[in-house]
């Protein structure tokens, strides 16, 4: 069965040493795990960076089996077949049955053929999963009213063909599974990552995490760590709650002039630095007590968004965030995440070919 975590980490620019480009490589497809946070991918040549390195990467379709790949990266028995399980199933590697022994070849006898394999099949399953998923979110302009902040957010997700259904399990909680947005050590019938997808697919507007929490009753932490899984996979993202920055402009006016008076909210309070008749407004409303949510929205309505952030800092409150799916209807989701993984299969494939070259050079 087909499985690739794909994973978006910036390219090795300029390197020509095979040792990092192969790192690299492992890395963008989750092969291996950082053992140390921040660490570069130089840093974590472990056991499977060696096996290749000194195996299928020296003579690709010469055939290696178990013993042979345990010797050359020092690993186990049960090693190598834990290591072999991952490279078959990202589709890097082949195998035929001869007698007892599976004999492994890299797929198309170079890594840039290998890659260009598993491009192609990981771009082809991803389609079908999503297309399950598009089905279910609901079309909603209303949700796509502010601009998302979501643009630094490093891609990760992964991609599996449909399997074995697990007894109590339906065809949506199987593809949460597949995607990798319920984390690597899901427990059996935990549904907590399926019911957030389910209530973001099916809302018109961006939810709060609290909200959120609420709805599934879960805690806040485990619901940002499984909807943190989904932003990085491009199916969700975060949010300004533009409707709320009224209703938390007024509360820190009204707090701020009873407990500093006005002279405090028209300068460090950030009123003053808005226009003149915006501030007066506000003012005469705070000392008139004739202000509410609907009249401050109403007043900075001309505004710019930006200023309206400052002046809710300045204020003392923060800027309400929410999160949505990351488009207006199913396709828009599925079209904004192969965006995304073609980016990273795009990047797959330049570092490949520079690998072989390296490869090559080396040998000469």
């Amino acid at each position: 069965m087909f499985r690739l975590r794909v994973s978006e980490s910036p390219m090795p620019t300029g390197s020509k040493d095979p040792d990092v480009l192969l790192a690299w490589l492992l890395d963008s497809m989750g092969l291996i795990r950082r053992k140390t946070e921040g660490a570069s991918v130089e840093d974590e040549q472990g056991a499977l960076h060696r096996m290749l390195r000194q195996t299928v990467l020296v003579d690709p379709l010469g055939g290696w089996d178990a013993s042979a790949l345990g010797d050359a990266s020092g690993l186990s028995q049960t090693g190598v077949h834990h290591q072999l399980v991952k490279l078959r199933e990202s589709g890097l590697l082949a195998a035929n049955t001869e007698g007892r022994w599976h004999i492994h070849v890299l797929r198309g006898g170079s890594v840039s053929a290998a890659v260009e394999l598993v491009a192609v099949q990981a771009r082809a399953i991803l389609d079908l999963r999503l297309s399950e998923l598009a089905d279910v979110v609901s079309e909603s302009d209303d949700r796509m009213v502010a601009s998302s902040e979501d643009d630094d957010i490093a891609f990760r997700i992964e991609v599996a063909e449909p399997g074995v259904a697990y007894e109590g399990e339906d065809r949506f909680d199987a593809l949460v599974r597949d995607l990798g947005l319920g984390g690597e050590r899901v427990k059996q019938g935990d549904r907590l990552s399926r019911d957030l997808l389910e209530e973001l697919a099916s809302s018109g507007r961006a939810i709060t995490l609290l909200a959120l929490a609420d709805k599934c009753g879960d805690s806040r932490a485990r619901v940002q760590r499984s909807v943190e899984r989904m932003r990085a996979a491009g199916i969700v993202e975060r949010v300004p709650m533009l409707d709320r920055i009224a209703q938390d402009v007024y509360g820190g006016l009204m707090r701020q002039h009873d407990a500093r008076g006005e002279e405090w909210l028209m300068t460090r309070g950030g009123v003053g630095r808005l226009d003149d008749s915006v501030s007066k407004a506000l003012i005469s409303g705070v000392r008139k007590k004739k202000l509410n949510i609907e009249k401050v929205q109403e007043i900075l309505g001309p505004v710019p968004l930006d200023s309206q952030k400052v002046l809710l800092n300045t204020l003392g409150g923060r800027m309400p965030y929410g999160f949505r799916v990351a488009g207006r209807d199913g396709a828009a989701v599925k079209e904004r995440v192969m965006r995304r993984v073609d980016r990273t299969l795009r990047r797959m494939r330049t570092v490949a070919q520079r690998l072989d070259e390296a490869l090559c050079e080396r040998d000469e």
